[in-house]
């Protein structure tokens, strides 16, 4: 067996225990692969570019459709052809998600909270629930019914979204400070309010999947087809979870706690793949305008700078 088959078999595996469903999978080609080139494309070569990954033209077809329907994508026919853009909308959601995906959380911190509460009495129960949706997409967690804790987050996103979710007139925000001395109590209120325990084991799955493929790549480097494949689905992957995770400050968590292990690993997996996946990307995919251009600057700083 050959390096570069060793490598298309643990893929393989990765793509066979993943089993990405064909929406979800695309966004992540969207956000990954194609914003950081302008985020445009022709749909043939989308389809082209996900065959490997096995969906077919009909799936992809159907998720493109679905995704404009859904503000993510507008469409420009050219000819019998189809090319495709983000949206504005398109792009905020993906910086939104992304900016946490690639950037590592401070380490410092200096116990300041940030805590929201919600009047819940005044709004309707659909209200309720798309408050409590978007702020668990916030990573924010519950300490209490209808009271939101933060260690991060920027108090001119939290404006932003409150303002998005029309409570601003229902919502009060604070700060707070920790008080060290009482570790044992913070150690007990995180797990109140966040299930670590559940994205642990999600992170435990992630380094059991994405390991073998770091000690084969040691040995000797994958086609760009193979990289692409292998990125795509590290980052599906990786995505997925650290959405759900609140990256707490590390004076929080455990020294053992997963989340940093399968961050090390995922950076270190992209900064391998990332430039024969540039090269695959480059050869296949199309836009109106031409070729693939180059990705942006910022697209090189992922992961604390891939130069």
């Amino acid at each position: 067996m050959t390096h570069n088959q060793r490598i298309g078999d643990i893929i393989t595996d990765v793509l066979q225990r993943a089993n990405p469903r064909a929406p979800s999978l695309i966004i992540s080609v969207l956000g990954d692969s194609i914003a950081p080139h302008g985020g445009s494309f022709w749909i043939g070569s989308l389809i082209d570019l996900m065959a490997p990954l096995g969906l077919n033209a009909r799936l992809v077809r159907t998720a493109i459709f679905r995704l404009a329907k859904e503000d993510w994508l507008a469409a420009t026919p050219v000819g019998r052809r189809s090319y495709y853009r983000l949206t504005a909308n398109g792009i905020r959601r993906f910086e939104a998600a992304f900016h946490r995906v690639y950037e590592e959380s401070p380490e410092a911190w200096d116990g300041t909270w940030m805590l929201v509460i919600v009047d819940s009495a005044s709004l309707a129960t659909e209200e309720r629930e798309r408050v409590r949706q978007e702020m668990a997409w916030m990573s924010f967690g519950m300490a209490a019914p209808y009271v939101f804790a933060h260690t991060a987050l920027r108090g001119s996103d939290l404006s932003t979204k409150l303002s998005e979710l029309g409570i601003s007139k229902h919502a009060v925000t604070m700060s707070a400070r920790l008080d060290h001395a009482n570790t044992d109590g913070a150690a007990n209120f995180v797990r109140r309010c966040w299930d670590l325990d559940t994205l642990g084991a999600s992170y435990r799955r992630f380094l059991g999947m994405f390991s073998p493929l770091w000690q084969a790549l040691q040995q000797d480097r994958p086609t760009p087809e193979q990289a692409f494949v292998a990125r795509t689905l590290l980052m599906h992957e990786f995505r997925r979870i650290t959405l759900r995770d609140p990256q707490l400050p590390a004076a929080l968590l455990s020294p053992e706690w997963e989340g940093s292990a399968a961050r090390k690993l995922a950076c270190d997996l992209y900064r391998v793949l990332s430039e024969p996946t540039e090269r695959h990307l480059k050869s296949c995919v199309e836009t109106a305008d031409g070729p693939l251009p180059d990705a942006v600057a910022a697209y090189f700083e992922r992961f604390g700078g891939l130069r």
